[in-house]
């Protein structure tokens, strides 16, 4: 971080190097998420694992395995659009810890489930305290970055969501086969007291609030906010509502953020059993090519973040991630090379995600800071919420189609549909 003199501060703060608690607060996020994301992906790798199927009574019943997504997602976007304001009212750290209780609720009820609807039930929590989490991250950014460092600060936090994904493949793969399926309820319920201290000894709402934040990195930050950040009175919601619902450019940037979900909760969860049984890897090359795309998703993101800084501008990046994210589908579902597939639908991972830290991004450029915890709910919460829909489309295309290529291409919609929205964004030179 440079330390030179900024116009606008005062002399006390001109002589006091900053402090970077800024980055702790990513860090922060980052673990939070990564945690997060653990708990979300491991039915994904129940549902190729026979003991749990037949237990749960769903082996050789498609739509049920992809409904343990579906409810996940169903509830984490009714909770981002109908809770998200908890975080104007008690502040995203009190919400955020209060997310992490539900969340271990959630996962001891699936470590002592015996039937499925308990599994459901245990996933539906798991999506209310999720949703609400999820967005208040954007709020962080929001109230701990300036404007010239939100891509990377973005990229930080998110890229989270691909390390955990990577590592939980054939982590949770090798945990399952030698202690088996319950075991990664408990290992995930044990690592989720990690943020939950994180957030508790070294987070605050706003710099201001920080005990060990200086002069010198508060006025850094606020010389960057290009909106004012928020003093401590609750806003109406009203007047929440009023800083972007009439803003067409954010209803792009939902519909966006929508096609992107569809294709990264359809592609991961089906994933595993895809690789096993129609491409008949073995369970334990399962394991490792259904992390591929989460650690090309690592490089892609961290790309993105620095672009989206370095040139100042999100909605090129946004087009081309999932164009490109359409055509990987698209031939990785109809080649016949089994490696050619997993690599190509890696990549198609890889490029549809890397648009998350800069859509982010460009969402804390056009909303204005009073707003930000209701706007990053509704456009998460719809997003998640009508995406909740594609692991159980997908199931019932495969179970119509009798292959899973004709669930993976109706994917390929969704990426031509992106790529015009934020084409339009594009244009508009965003």
């Amino acid at each position: 971080m440079s330390t030179e003199v900024m116009p606008g501060l005062n002399s006390a703060s001109q002589q006091e190097i900053p402090t970077k608690k800024r980055f702790v607060i990513v860090f922060c996020l980052f673990i939070g998420i990564f945690i997060a994301y653990l708990d979300r992906v491991n039915v994904s790798v129940l549902a190729a694992n026979d003991p749990f199927l037949i237990e749960m009574g769903i082996k050789g019943v498609p739509v049920q395995i992809g409904m343990m997504m579906s409810v996940f997602l169903a509830a984490y976007g009714v909770a981002n659009v109908v809770l998200s304001p908890l975080g104007d009212y008690l502040g995203p750290r009190k919400s955020m810890i209060l997310c992490i209780g539900l969340w271990t609720v959630s996962l001891f009820m699936g470590g002592i489930a015996s039937t499925f609807t308990m599994i459901i039930a245990s996933r539906v929590l798991l999506g209310i305290g999720e949703g609400v989490y999820y967005p208040l991250q954007s709020v962080f950014v929001k109230n701990w970055f300036p404007k010239q460092e939100r891509g990377r600060a973005n990229a930080a936090w998110v890229v989270g969501q691909s390390v955990a994904p990577a590592i939980a493949m054939p982590f949770f793969a090798y945990l399952i086969a030698g202690f088996g399926w319950r075991s990664n309820f408990w290992v995930c319920l044990v690592l989720g007291l990690i943020p939950l201290y994180l957030l508790w000894r070294h987070t605050a709402d706003t710099p201001r609030q920080h005990k060990s934040i200086n002069e010198g990195e508060l006025a850094f930050i606020e010389a960057g906010q290009d909106t004012p950040g928020p003093k401590g009175e609750v806003i109406p919601l009203k007047v929440r509502l009023s800083g972007f619902v009439g803003n067409y450019r954010y209803w792009l940037l939902v519909f966006w953020y929508l096609c992107l979900q569809c294709m990264y909760w359809g592609l991961i969860t089906w994933l595993p059993s895809y690789l096993k049984t129609a491409r008949n890897f073995s369970w334990q090359e399962m394991g490792w090519l259904a992390s591929l795309p989460f650690v090309l998703s690592i490089i892609f993101k961290v790309f993105s973040g620095v672009l989206a800084d370095k040139v100042g501008r999100s909605a090129p990046i946004l087009m081309a991630a999932m164009f490109f994210a359409g055509i990987c589908v698209y031939l990785g579902a109809t080649t016949e090379h089994k490696y050619f597939s997993a690599v190509l639908l890696a990549l198609a991972v890889s490029f549809c995600t890397m648009g998350t830290p800069v859509a982010w991004t460009l969402l804390q450029g056009i909303i204005p800071s009073s707003s930000m915890s209701t706007a990053s709910g509704i456009m998460n919460g719809l997003a998640n919420g009508l995406a909740s829909l594609a692991p159980a489309m997908i199931g019932f295309f495969i179970s119509t189609t009798g292959h899973y290529g004709g669930g993976l291409l109706c994917l390929v919609f969704t990426g031509a549909a992106a790529t015009v929205a934020a084409g339009i964004l594009a244009f508009q030179k965003y």
